[in-house]
C-alpha cells in the first residue's frame, strides 16, 4: 500500500512550513505530498498566518523536491476556469519533471467563496463534468492542432491547447460519496478514485459502485486506483497518542473509530482492513504540521511494516 501525506494548509500554515513537511515526506520515503485547496479555515482555528494557494504552493515544491508525487485533494472547480487550470497544471508538471497529479472536485465550501469574492454557482456538478472534459481534452490535443468545446457552461474556440505536461498523461483523481453521478464521472475520466473520511463499509460500497460504473462504460474496473483519505494520529504509547490527539483538538476514541489512530500496530492492522476491500493507497491527513516526529514514527513503524 502507498502512503501519501495530505495537508490542510488553510488551517494555518505558510509556504515554509509546507516546504518542511514536503521535504520530510520525501526524506522519509513516503510516496507523495498532497494538499487541500481552500482559502478559509474550518472549525474554531484562526487560520493564521492565512491561506496559501494550492497551485502556487505546488509550483514552489516542484522545484524544491526531486522524487515525491505532488497534487491536490481536491482542486475546487469553482476557483479556476478550466482552460487556465489546464495551463497551470501542465506548467507545474513541467516544473516538477512529470510528478503532478490533479484531484478535481466541484467545490463546496460557500463561506470561502463569499469571503474572497468567488462566484458560487448553484449548478456545480455539471460544471465539473465540463471542466474534466476540457482539461483532459486540452492535454490530449496533438501539438499543431486546436481544441474547441461547446458546453452549457464553457465554450472554447480554436484553442492552441498549449502548453503540454511533461507526462504523457497527468493522473486525474475524482472522489466523493455520490451514488450515481460521481461513479459515472470517475469511470469516464479518473485514473484514481478516492473516498474521503469514510468507514470500511462505506468505502467498500463506493468502490463497488465505481467498479460497476467502469465496467458499464466498457472499462476494466482494475484500470483505476482505489484510495482513501483518513486522519492519522499515531503514538508509540497511549500517552503519545493522547498528546497528539489533544494537539489537533480531537478525541482519541473518535479518531480510532473514524481515522487511523493508536499504536503503530493498531494502524497497520486497520490499513490492512482497508487493503482487503481494495484500497491500495491512503492519504494520511496530517493536521499538526509542526510535529515532524509524527511523520518519522509513521515512516519507521507503520510504513516499514507494510512492506
Amino acid at each position: 500500500m502507498d502512503l501519501r501525506i495530505f495537508t490542510e494548509p488553510q488551517q494555518g500554515a505558510d509556504y515554509d512550513t509546507l516546504l518542511r513537511v514536503a521535504r520530510a515526506t520525501e526524506d522519509l520515503g513516503f510516496d507523495a505530498f498532497f494538499r487541500s485547496d481552500h482559502y478559509v479555515s474550518m472549525g474554531s482555528g484562526d487560520g493564521l498566518p492565512g491561506p496559501t494557494d494550492a497551485w502556487i504552493t505546488l509550483a514552489g515544491l516542484a522545484r524544491e523536491t526531486r522524487r515525491i508525487r505532488l497534487g491536490t485533494l481536491m482542486t475546487a472547480g469553482t476557483f479556476r476556469l478550466p482552460g487556465v487550470l489546464a495551463i497551470q497544471v501542465a506548467q507545474v508538471d513541467q516544473m516538477s519533471g512529470g510528478r503532478i497529479e490533479l484531484g478535481l472536485g466541484a467545490g463546496w465550501f460557500e463561506e470561502e467563496h463569499t469571503a474572497y469574492g468567488i462566484p458560487f454557482p448553484k449548478e456545480k456538478f455539471g460544471r465539473l463534468e465540463e471542466q474534466l472534459a476540457i482539461v483532459t481534452g486540452l492535454w490530449k490535443t496533438e501539438v499543431g492542432k486546436t481544441f474547441s468545446y461547446e458546453g452549457e457552461f464553457y465554450r472554447l474556440t480554436d484553442s492552441p491547447a498549449l502548453p503540454k505536461p511533461a507526462q504523457d498523461r497527468i493522473p486525474v483523481l475524482i472522489g466523493g460519496h455520490g451514488a450515481s453521478r460521481t461513479p459515472r464521472l470517475a469511470a469516464r475520466y479518473a485514473d484514481e478514485f478516492n473516498v474521503p473520511f469514510a468507514s470500511l463499509e462505506e468505502s467498500e460500497l463506493q468502490f463497488g459502485r465505481v467498479r460497476a460504473a467502469a465496467e458499464a462504460a466498457g472499462r476494466a474496473a482494475d484500470d483505476l486506483v482505489y484510495s482513501n483519505a483518513l486522519v492519522v494520529c499515531v503514538g508509540k504509547d497511549d500517552a503519545e497518542v493522547a498528546r497528539r490527539a489533544a494537539a489537533i483538538g480531537r478525541d482519541v476514541d473518535e479518531l480510532k473509530a473514524n481515522g487511523l489512530a493508536g499504536s503503530p500496530a493498531e494502524v497497520v492492522d486497520k490499513l490492512g482492513r482497508y487493503a482487503a476491500i481494495g484500497s491500495s493507497r491512503v492519504y494520511l491527513q496530517v493536521l499538526d504540521l509542526d510535529d515532524l516526529d509524527h511523520l518519522e514514527l509513521i515512516s519507521a513503524q507503520v510504513q516499514g511494516r507494510l512492506g
